[in-house]
């Protein structure tokens, strides 16, 4: 079966004329880079991304409502209520700042491996040569002393304690370097 009725004729008025949309993209892309910018680092959001957004929002207004009376105006509005989005957003998302519960750090396994390991380390730096033992028990000190401390404990200038402590450390390596290859 056949029909003769002719095709319906095209509608513009549902959506926008696409020809007319890069028009509207030059004219709003200055304004949209300076709203972005001015609107993105406050809300910790990146102007691009918030570029982007208002982009997306316009192509869906034009599509649905045709374009905007006030295309200055209602991109300012909508800079504002990506970038308000955005904040309530990054509000409700709370950031892993300590590990899970369940890491495991109080594993009894664990904890043993972490005293030996301190066990090995102190061993190592008794068996230094020279100064080295003291100066790198020193820094290893749980009370965090300073190098003027350091330095008057030793009877050493504070000056020469840099250069001093990265000799011992360069022993350290070359002594824990070579029981690891035995071992």
């Amino acid at each position: 079966m056949r029909t003769t009725d002719p095709p319906p004729a095209y509608d513009p008025s549902p959506a926008y004329d696409l020809i007319a949309v890069p028009g509207l993209m030059a004219l709003l892309g200055p304004l949209l880079a300076a709203e972005a910018a001015a609107e993105a680092y406050g809300g910790g959001t990146e102007p691009g991304d918030l570029e982007q957004a208002v982009w997306l929002r316009l192509l869906e207004r034009l599509h649905r409502d045709g374009p905007p009376d006030d295309p200055q105006l209602w991109l300012r509005r909508a800079v504002r209520a990506e970038a308000r989005r955005v904040r309530r957003t990054a509000r409700r998302e709370t950031a892993l700042t300590r590990e899970p519960a369940d890491a495991g750090r109080h594993d009894p396994e664990r904890l043993a491996l972490a005293a030996a390991r301190r066990r090995a380390l102190r061993d190592a730096v008794r068996r230094l040569p020279g100064r080295c033992p003291g100066l790198l028990a020193a820094l290893l000190s749980p009370h965090d002393p300073t190098y003027r401390e350091i330095a008057g404990e030793l009877g050493i200038s504070q000056g020469s304690l840099g250069p001093e402590r990265s000799r011992c450390l360069g022993c350290l390596r070359r002594l824990l370097a070579a029981e690891v290859a035995a071992g």
